[in-house]
């Protein structure tokens, strides 16, 4: 059976291998891309996913039939091969969506992207003119080195507008002051976002064509069932050609010598558990925590890599999910809640998304996500204090009154996000170097290289890594550097063999 497995590398050691049969440590949208790749090239795979859904932080989790994100996913990129992937897998099942979103700050809710009427209206003459003035203080005074978040956003919008929109949300996410945020962070999710270019779209518009900025599109593309629906059909896609995706599989071992893995040792994570497995193969792609997969490394990494593994750090996740007894709550796809007075960081209204997320039509769902930090005092909130402490919130911001939830269920998740701090860069070059003494092993995807790239970015990754594996010369590591989230996306034609294009 076959699955293909994400793969990464220093551009000094390309991986090249004889490819009879490959292993992909992780089944989220990178593993599962490497693995449907890897099936179209006649390449065995198997790919070994922890949990008991595919789809990693993109999976789409079903309780009593309600259908929810961890975390909302659109579909959008400039990247024409991945748009392509998405529509060959999933024909037929994408939906247009409006996009909808607002800020709420300060009890008043923002329109996002900002409208002219509705920000002036919200903040009053006086603050918006006190932004201005912030605005163009900034680019008289600038800070004259773009070392931390705080910086690089304040350079481009005015401290002001900084402190107001970027900075109590930015720290609720992270749980470190913006100061100690590197700004490679902003750079690489804001790029091409200032305050000209948001006052452009408030007073004309969403410029359409090849420079439009992810942040501001008005429209997008979702799977009618969620994310999950994407990745679930990839699964059964790679299972149909030949190859093999197990479920509740963890790799507790990576064993290896000479410079090459030789096998994987999976554990059960589901009841039951059994022996350990050992799973051998040719050639490996993991996109499981790069930390992680130091740790796992048998013989052990030298303690100094060790030590660097350990010295990464992550953002966690819990969304709790609340079942409303209300057909319709609001508009908006997602609400970014900067009131410091609540903990709640987004509100998701599923239904927005797709109705096919929520089987009756006289109820909502709503996903309220909290940021933290495994072992805070937060993660460490049973779920009847969280449903409870999401009712209280959502009825002190006025979304939602306490009486009509009727129910609700919580999911936690590990390593959300890698954390861009003062000492990860190091840290993840000693681990960068080491790795690149393996020439059957890569690294891809959000967490396989401890950056915080979108979904698109993250396949992209493993489409290259497949094509190292078969021959190609790819540095995985490069992707999305110097390039955000909201960038126009530009590809060598070499490395990919259509145009790019967006969905807009």
């Amino acid at each position: 059976m076959t699955v293909m497995a994400d793969k990464s590398q220093a551009a000094d050691r390309p991986v090249r291998v004889p490819v009879g049969q490959a292993v992909v440590i992780g089944g989220g949208p990178a593993g599962l891309t490497a693995a449907v790749e890897l099936v179209r090239a006649n390449v065995p795979v198997t790919v070994l996913e922890k949990d008991r859904l595919v789809g990693g932080i993109a999976r789409t989790d079903n309780y009593k039939g309600y259908r929810f994100d961890i975390g909302g996913h659109r579909f959008f990129t400039k990247i024409g091969e991945v748009e392509k992937f998405w529509y060959d897998i999933l024909q037929g099942e994408f939906i247009t969506r409006p996009r909808i979103s607002r800020i709420f700050y300060q009890g008043k809710f923002f329109d996002y992207p900002l409208k002219a009427m509705n920000t002036l209206g919200n903040l009053g003459l006086w603050t918006s003119f006190v932004v201005l003035v912030s605005y163009f203080q900034s680019q008289l005074f600038p800070y004259p080195r773009e070392d931390t978040f705080e910086e690089w956003v304040s350079n481009r919008f005015g401290q002001r507008l900084y402190r107001m929109f970027f900075k109590t949300y930015t720290e609720k996410v992270w749980g470190i002051p913006c100061s100690e945020i590197r700004s490679e962070f902003a750079a690489q999710r804001i790029h091409g976002l200032s305050l000209p270019v948001a006052v452009w779209n408030a007073v004309f518009g969403a410029r359409r064509g090849k420079d439009v900025v992810k942040t501001l599109i008005e429209e997008f593309q979702y799977p009618r069932l969620g994310p999950g629906q994407m990745w679930e059909t990839a699964a059964a896609y790679v299972a149909a050609h030949g190859g093999e995706v197990r479920l509740e599989r963890d790799v507790v071992r990576v064993q290896h010598a000479g410079g090459r893995v030789s096998a994987v040792v999976t554990r059960a994570t589901g009841a039951g558990a059994d022996a350990e497995t050992t799973v051998s193969a040719d050639a490996f792609i993991s996109t499981m925590p790069i930390s992680e997969l130091i740790n796992k490394l048998d013989p052990p990494a030298p303690p100094a890599v060790v030590a660097a593994a350990n010295g990464l750090t992550y953002r966690d996740f819990i969304s709790v999910v609340l079942i409303v007894k209300q057909p319709n709550l609001f508009p908006d796809n997602w609400i970014y809640i900067h009131e410091p007075g609540v903990q709640v960081g987004r509100v998701q209204n599923f239904k927005n998304w797709s109705p096919d997320m929520v089987p009756d039509a006289d109820t909502s769902a709503l996903g309220l996500e909290y940021f933290c930090t495994e072992g805070d005092a937060v993660w460490r909130m049973d779920d009847a204090a969280l449903l409870a402490l999401g009712r209280q919130e959502m009825d002190a911001i006025g979304l939602v009154q306490s009486a009509d939830v009727i129910d609700g269920t919580v999911v936690r998740q590990l390593k959300a996000y890698p954390v861009y701090n003062g000492t990860y860069a190091g840290y993840l070059g000693t681990i960068k170097d080491y790795l690149a003494g393996f020439s059957n092993l890569q690294t891809v995807g959000r967490n396989g290289l401890h950056k915080y790239n979108n979904q698109d970015h993250s396949m992209l990754t493993a489409m290259l890594a497949v094509r190292n594996l078969l021959g190609e010369q790819h540095d995985v590591w490069t992707v999305n550097t110097e390039r955000s989230y909201h960038e126009e996306m530009r590809v060598p034609h070499d490395a990919l063999s259509s145009d790019e294009a967006g969905v807009e």
